[in-house]
């Protein structure tokens, strides 16, 4: 299937191919067609699926006729993050190329005169954070009883920061006669029931479900102390062949420390944390992904909005405070078909967190040895050792073993007495 097949406008056709699409991810293949028949969607993509561009292409598509009114946007795009909001209005400027609709981009860290003057002169799109919304919608800066389209992206991180309740103040504001576009990453009963709200029998999709991970994508565990941890991630960094990486921290304070480590062994590196005002964190995006700095250093505020082409690697300096971070921050590499590598540090103390990623991604992940790193990798999952020989070809020796994920409460009890089994830990 190609997008030509899509109904899609010839302008829109060419901006596609010249952004350098060739045919149409799953989630673009199914949600492109019913978004514009005027259907509700409830849809369910993993990061790096293309799914930004399976609601921007059938919402440019639609509003490709009409015009605009003084401050009555004709489509709202709402997204938990600046950075975020930011990725989705650079997408829509690339499908925009040959067609003539107006976006404002609201978020915090900018002067409102300068959004009010673009919402002044009509907007055709608009993409904004819901804080920010909401605050110009309260000194009567914007009406949205013109909305024909809304779109709630990464609606499951919406949740996770407490701005449902701002989406709901929003939504009644809006015209009951509307269409709505629901998209989470994940598809959790409290995400269904949220979207039971907002939608009128809605479209199901759901393609590469949160739990797994990126076939091209290959993971690897770095066990570590604290004390050795910046040191072994230095390590790492000097033997991969780093094109681009971003290093995803739990706290700012070590985003800060990872950072100048960094600087001060000579890579570039820049940082991207909730704390930086908006034109510090706008500088850091632009020098990363115009090629200044190599490397990223940030939390997970940058997990769902970055997108950089052909990200080589993701380390996690931490591991994630919960499963599905881990999925998301990963998802980084290995978009679009491409290869990619992970590498999490971990400790002692992060074990019962290992379980827990493996337990929902559905497998082990590999221990990275950095005794002998050039011809041996411990395998957890299938016990494979890799022997090179300089006279013959690379002999492996296979042995699959049936993957089993205890029960973690077993884990931690047994953790708690000081004597795990081997069955219930593999290193």
């Amino acid at each position: 299937m190609s997008f030509k097949t899509l109904g899609l406008s010839e302008e829109i056709l060419k901006s596609i191919e010249e952004v350098g699409y060739e045919n149409p991810s799953e989630i673009q293949k199914q949600a492109i067609p019913q978004v514009l028949m005027g259907r509700d969607i409830l849809g369910c993509a993993q990061t790096g699926t293309g799914k930004t561009a399976s609601f921007m292409l059938p919402l440019v598509e639609i509003l490709s006729t009409g015009q605009s009114k003084s401050r009555m946007p004709r489509s709202l795009i709402l997204a938990p993050t600046r950075e975020l909001a930011m990725q989705v209005s650079e997408d829509f400027k690339l499908f925009n190329k040959y067609l003539k609709l107006q976006m404002a981009l609201l978020i915090g860290g900018v002067s409102f005169s300068e959004q009010d003057s673009k919402l002044a002169k009509g907007v055709d799109v608009l993409v904004a954070t819901p804080g920010r919304l909401l605050d110009h919608v309260e000194r009567g800066k914007i009406i949205l009883k013109d909305v024909k389209i809304l779109v709630i992206d990464e609606a499951d991180r919406m949740l996770d920061m407490g701005f449902i309740p701002d989406i709901e103040k929003i939504t009644r504001l809006l015209p009951k006669i509307r269409q709505t576009l629901f998209f989470s990453a994940t598809l959790s009963q409290e995400i269904r029931h949220i979207g039971e709200n907002f939608l009128i029998n809605p479209k199901e999709i759901t393609v590469s479900p949160s739990s797994s991970t990126a076939v091209g994508i290959e993971s690897f565990l770095i066990k570590t102390t604290k004390k050795e941890k910046l040191n072994k991630l230095e390590r790492i960094l000097n033997i991969e062949k780093i094109k681009n990486a971003v290093i995803f921290c739990n706290k700012k304070i070590d985003i800060n420390k990872v950072n100048t480590f960094l600087k001060n062994h000579k890579f570039k590196t820049v940082c991207l944390h909730g704390d930086m005002n908006q034109s510090s964190r706008i500088n850091s995006l632009e020098e990363f992904k115009n090629g200044l700095a190599d490397i990223l250093v940030a939390s997970d505020v940058a997990a769902r909005g970055l997108d950089v082409a052909g990200l080589s690697h993701v380390f996690n300096y931490d591991v994630p405070n919960n499963p599905e971070d881990y999925v998301h921050r990963i998802g980084r590499t290995g978009r679009a078909g491409l290869s990619g590598k992970a590498f999490t540090l971990y400790d002692d103390g992060d074990e019962k967190s290992i379980l827990m990623i493996e337990k929902l991604i559905k497998k082990k992940i590999n221990i990275y040895n950095f005794d002998n790193n050039t011809n041996k990798v411990q395998h957890k999952q299938t016990n494979i050792t890799e022997e090179k020989n300089p006279e013959k070809q690379d002999v492996i020796k296979v042995n699959k073993i049936k993957t089993e994920f205890p029960p973690i409460e077993n884990f931690v009890n047994f953790k708690e007495s000081g004597n795990i089994p081997s069955f219930l830990i593999n290193k």
